[in-house]
Formats: C-alpha cells, sequence, structure tokens
C-alpha cells in the first residue's frame, strides 16, 4: 500500500487500519503494565519506558559534554524513564560522526561523571527514584566525520549506501579494525568510572559493527561466513568486558535484527527478497547472552541515511516510501516479537514507537502487555515531549499537542552537524 501521511484522531481508527492492512500492531487501552519494575541485570528500572540513544551533536571540542547536552540529559531525568540510553559517544577521535560528537578520554571523565550524578539527583528529586544509565560506545565508520565532512572508514563498498564508489583505500584492513575493537576496552574501563551502569557496543544503522555483519563480499577475517561477520563485535565485547572490573556494570547492544537492503549488502534479509529474516539475530543474541551475560537487548532497523522509513516512519522527508507507515511500523513490532519469543528471559527493548503520537503509549503497553517485549524505547517522542513518562503514569494518555509530529526535522539537523532537538515543540532552540 502507498504512503499515506498521519489522520487518525482515535485508537479505533488506528486498530481498523492495522486490520485492514493486516500488520502487527497490539494494542491497549491500559498503560499501567508500562510502570511496573523491570530486571535489568543487577539493577532495577522504575518502568517499562526507555528513552532512546538521541544524538545532540552538541559536545566540546575535546569531546565533554556542552551545555546543550545538559539541558537534554536534566530534561530527560526530570522525566522519569526507566531507562536512559545515553547518546553515542565515540571509541577513537577519527570515529566521530561529527566535530561535535561526544567523546569518552581520560582528560574528560570527571564531566560525564558530573553530569550521571546530576542526573540521578534530579530523577530521585522529581520521582523518587534514579533511573538506569547506559551509554552507547560507537565508531561511526562510513558515516564518520570528525572534522565536519565526510571521512568514511567502511567494511567495504556497498552499491545500494553509495551514490559513487568510494575510494578502495577507504575500506579498513583488518589490522585497523583490530584496533578500533580494542578500543571498546578502554571506553568501557571510562565508561564505568563516568558512573554509568552499563555500556552498548554499537551494532546498529550501519554504523561499523553492524555493517560488518553483512560484509559478506568482504574477503578476509572479518567477511564472508557468519563467523567472520560477527567477530569484530564479539571481540569488541571481549575487550569491553576484560577491561571493567566494575560490580553491576553490564554490556548490550543496540542492534540492528534487519538492515532493508538486499543480499550481499543487508543483514537479516532473505535471498532474493526484501523479506526480514531473523534467524541470524537471534543467533547473534543467544551467542552475546551466553558469553557475555547480557540483561537486555535493543532492537531496530534500518538506516537513518538510505532508508529511514524501516526504523522510524514518518510523514515528511527527503523522499517518499513505497510503504504505509504502519506497515514499516508492524514489520518493527513483529521483528521484536520474535526476537523476544526466542528469548522469553532477555528482556528485549522495541523501537519505533514514536509514530504513532498521541497513541503511542497504547502500542507500547500492547507490545509488553503481550509478551512481545520487555520495554518500550522512545527516541524523537523524548526530544520533542519528555514529560509525557509522568503524564501517561497519571492520566493514562498523551497530550497529543505536545506528541512528536515525526517530520524529521531533528534527523535534519543531526545531518547538517547542528545541536539537535524538537524544531516543532522546542522551537525557540532548535532551529532547522
Amino acid at each position: 500500500m502507498q504512503h499515506e501521511t498521519f489522520h487518525y484522531g482515535t485508537l479505533d481508527e488506528v486498530k481498523e487500519k492495522a486490520q485492514e492492512m493486516n500488520v502487527f500492531l497490539p494494542m491497549s487501552t491500559s498503560t499501567e503494565v508500562l510502570y511496573r519494575p523491570l530486571k535489568i541485570g543487577d539493577h532495577e528500572a522504575e518502568n517499562r519506558i526507555a528513552f532512546q540513544p538521541m544524538e545532540g551533536t552538541d559536545g566540546t571540542e575535546d569531546g565533554a559534554p556542552g551545555e546543550m547536552t545538559w539541558r537534554r540529559y536534566e530534561r530527560f531525568a526530570k522525566a522519569g524513564p526507566g531507562l536512559i540510553w545515553f547518546e553515542a559517544v565515540a571509541t577513537v577521535p577519527e570515529g566521530r560522526a561529527s566535530a561535535h560528537q561526544l567523546y569518552l578520554t581520560e582528560k574528560n571523565v570527571d564531566a560525564f561523571k558530573r553530569l550521571t550524578d546530576h542526573m540521578r539527583e534530579v530523577c530521585l528529586k522529581e520521582n523518587g527514584y534514579v533511573p538506569v544509565i547506559a551509554m552507547q560506545a560507537t565508531n561511526s565508520g562510513r558515516y564518520s566525520k570528525p572534522n565536519g565532512y565526510p571521512e568514511p572508514l567502511i567494511a567495504y563498498s556497498c552499491p545500494p549506501l553509495e551514490d559513487v564508489p568510494l575510494p578502495k583505500e577507504r575500506i579498513l584492513s583488518d589490522d585497523t579494525l583490530k584496533r578500533y575493537e580494542a578500543a571498546f576496552g578502554p571506553t568501557a574501563k571510562l565508561c564505568a568510572q563516568a558512573g554509568f551502569d552499563g555500556m552498548d557496543v554499537k551494532c546498529c544503522h550501519r554504523y561499523l559493527a553492524c555493517e560488518l555483519l553483512s560484509a559478506y563480499t568482504r574477503p578476509g577475517d572479518y567477511g564472508g561466513c557468519y563467523e567472520n561477520r560477527t567477530r569484530f563485535l564479539k571481540n569488541a565485547y571481549r575487550a569491553a568486558a576484560a577491561a571493567v572490573n566494575a560490580p553491576g556494570f553490564f554490556l548490550t547492544s543496540r542492534l540492528n535484527a534487519y538492515d532493508g537492503f538486499p543480499y550481499p549488502y543487508g543483514f537479516g534479509v532473505k535471498e532474493g527478497s526484501l523479506t526480514p529474516d531473523m534467524s541470524e539475530a537471534i543467533r547473534l543474541i543467544g551467542e552475546l547472552k551466553q558469553e557475555f551475560n547480557i540483561p537486555m537487548i535493543n532492537i531496530t532497523m534500518g538506516n537513518p541515511y538510505r532508508n529511514p522509513h524501516v526504523n522510524r516512519p514518518y510523514d515528511h522527508g527527503n523522499y517518499v516510501p513505497e510503504e504505509h507507515p504502519l506497515e514499516g511500523l508492524g514489520r518493527m513490532m513483529q521483528g521484536v516479537s520474535e526476537i523476544q519469543h526466542a528469548y522469553p528471559d532477555l528482556p528485549v527493548l522495541g523501537s519505533a514507537f514514536s509514530y504513532l503520537r498521541q497513541f503511542a503509549p497504547d502500542l507500547a503497553a500492547g507490545m509488553v502487555e503481550g509478551g512481545h517485549c520487555a520495554m518500550a524505547g522512545f527516541g524523537r517522542m523524548a526530544f520533542a515531549d519528555p514529560s509525557f513518562v509522568q503524564e501517561v503514569r497519571k492520566q493514562g494518555t498523551m497530550d497529543k499537542r505536545q506528541a512528536c509530529v515525526t517530520c524529521g526535522g531533528c534527523a535534519a539537523l543531526l545531518r547538517a552537524g547542528k545541536p539537535a532537538g524538537c524544531v516543532i515543540r522546542d522551537r525557540e532552540v532548535y532551529k532547522l
């Protein structure tokens, strides 16, 4: 079905459209289940709502949190989600996605520690509890812009992502990949020192670790077979695990279960089609669970630069998708559910709820209530109206006048290297 803009006035209208299209969108009229605690390793989240890692591009030149970074996380902490998944923090300087992406070092670790302490103090004062805080560690790979312009670090030549083929010398050698995977060790040690409860070895949206999952055409130790394509991610975990000796500190990943590109250029896809295939993602999660005792997994899909509708259905953007937004939303929920049912004892954090605006909590509650995920993640909505967490807890509904309208403005700011936030609900601060 062709793309259609959001026009639903009632939850019943959303349900009717989902039924008409035969897409998987389990809804609940009660949001009470979202406010039950959830064990995450040695920690406990007060509720089942997470704020996803939304990069703000507002760090200082040396990688420390800037003034706008502090503003954002103070707002997030005041809102009171059970889990704050802190945004992408670079593991090496050349792997920064912008000149102002956060970069954790021995010189600025105390600045990060002051911020995590402040987040807990604010949430405790406002809500009576502290959030679980996990930091996303990343190497931006082909999307590296450490000096403000593209300086791609690629795993292999990928036609669906390259309008013009990138020079072969941009392809990273096996030795360089070994150095990059090892860099997750020092970052993990600093992450624990900075007061984070855990670290995400980022493996999504076609940044380096994620891109290697689809490196079918790459020769050598990091391409071809499944064992080679997952080598970087597992070795990054091993480096991180060996570097940290902090009680309760956990490792996890925000993981692409499906890239939305055809074989041999996409992960999680059946050969000869764009049909999702969760088998390798499920296998990988099981192996991470067994070797590293991950206490949860965060599932997403797609690439925000080439097919953003796959991971965040939207109304506006630089292209019109061929599919209806509810089709993409249903694909995400189906994939999350399949993974959760494969590992019932491993909490799965789902993504993409924000598209439904004021009805997003109903989908989140339906997914949790039905055992399709353990926690619901909100990204764009956290930019637009972080206060919805307590609003829904008290009233059971979200104010549609404050909800995210999925315009893509926050992503446009990020791509432009400008401080990113909501250009609609926070327009005095963030402007395109």
